[in-house]
């Protein structure tokens, strides 16, 4: 079935998570990805191994779909593969730390000349201008830079981390829309252009309320907040709270183990159904409850009372009776919950992969979704496994393949 991305050609120079997150969305959708590798591989192929000798998850779930040549790309015959790849290609997409390519003898415009269509995608730390322009940056580095950590955790605590991979993927995902949109305006104007896409950058336009509400300080405390935020001239930590127009947390249910929470949004209009069926109609005339402007100035009371009624059932029990009224909720899935969830796994987001070494594992499948274009999962390549065949499809002959694998270029 003809797909989305079908007839892109994809060169992914890309390694560890940003670049293969961004890599492996395009190939779900079509695209023909060859990821090309040095003659060592990947480097995730070997870390956090689970299984000796095979490659680990890290790298198979991320790298489904995709084709995999190795060149050394310091060897004179591995620059000529490599010089025809790119003329093959519609992208070129790499991670790699600043100028290792033009190091290389490949600068943009080197690229560009050779294959004038290309869209040059980089993925960086910091961009490719700026005082940090030539820092390195990782994940989390990428979380305290971007905004995240800085609001993210209690407000009496230390700055935290989120679960989310939100400085990589996140990143992959944002650059996924540039190229896309790159690709796009080739069609209008038939040239190439070159993408950047910054870690720092993508966490802060993920960030962009806690922006919002920096400058909404200077008009006044955040009341919304759980914490006292007169005075302040930066955003604090909020805990669990929404941090938005309706107010939220996670409360605790039965039988109280570190997981075992419901989150619940009180929206205005569903305040008096969820006091009736907590046994508190009460509340709805209170003064101090009655209104949205009330019960924020009451929040920590609001959440002791949804508390005192949540004690007694499960996170599945209150998800039901909360939904029957239309009360906004969600229960805190483990990731032991998450990968037996039957709603996840009728959609395809949990899919069992075979892979001719490691056997089958389990992978989150495919978060677009088109009607036209249905996603298929197929296992990670082997270190290598489709060398032989791109060099033929870019015009080597066998003899000049064998000199390539004699010489250490392929």
């Amino acid at each position: 079935m003809e797909k989305a991305l079908s007839g892109v050609r994809v060169l992914d120079m890309t390694h560890v998570q940003a670049g293969p997150s961004c890599t492996q969305l395009m190939a779900w959708l079509g695209a023909d990805v060859i990821k090309l590798e040095p003659p060592t591989g990947d480097i995730t192929r070997t870390q956090l191994r689970d299984v000796p000798g095979v490659d680990s998850l890290y790298f198979t779930m991320l790298n489904s779909n995709k084709r995999s040549i190795t060149v050394n790309m310091k060897n004179a015959d591995g620059k000529e593969v490599f010089t025809r790849l790119v003329k093959s290609c519609d992208v070129l997409l790499e991670n790699f730390g600043p100028g290792v390519l033009n190091r290389l003898g490949f600068p943009w415009e080197k690229l560009h000349e050779i294959n004038p269509r290309l869209i040059y995608a980089s993925i960086k730390g910091f961009g490719d201008s700026g005082p940090y322009a030539n820092f390195k940056a990782y994940e989390v580095i990428a979380q305290a830079m971007g905004g995240s950590m800085s609001t993210t955790g209690w407000w009496d605590g230390p700055p935290t981390v989120t679960g989310s991979q939100i400085g990589d993927s996140g990143t992959g995902v944002h650059a996924l829309a540039a190229i896309l949109a790159a690709l796009y305006q080739r069609t209008h104007t038939g040239k190439g252009q070159y993408v950047v896409a910054a870690m720092q950058d993508a966490i802060l336009n993920l960030c962009r309320v806690k922006i919002r509400d920096h400058q909404r300080l200077s008009h006044g405390a955040l009341k919304e907040y759980p914490t006292d935020t007169r005075g302040l001239d930066y955003v604090p930590r909020s805990g669990n709270a929404t941090g938005g127009g309706q107010p939220g947390t996670a409360i605790k249910c039965k039988p109280g183990g570190p997981n075992d929470y419901l989150y619940v949004v009180v929206q205005p209009q569903v305040w008096p159904d969820l006091c009736k069926l907590i046994g508190r109609e009460d509340l709805v005339t209170d003064a101090a409850f009655a209104t949205p402007e009330a019960r924020v100035t009451h929040l920590q009371d609001v959440w002791n009372v949804l508390e005192f009624y949540s004690k007694d059932y499960t996170k599945w029990e209150m998800m039901d009776k909360l939904n029957e009224i239309d009360v906004p909720c969600g229960p805190v899935l483990s990731t032991k919950e998450i990968v037996e969830n039957e709603h996840l796994t009728l959609k395809g987001m949990i899919q069992d992969v075979p892979h001719p070494t490691r056997g089958s594992y389990k992978t989150v499948g495919c978060p677009l979704v088109l009607s036209d274009s249905p996603v298929e999962i197929k296992p990670s390549p082997l270190l290598g496994e489709h060398t032989d065949e791109i060099l033929q499809e870019l015009g080597f002959s066998k003899e000049e393949a064998g000199k390539f694998h004699e010489n250490g270029a392929v």
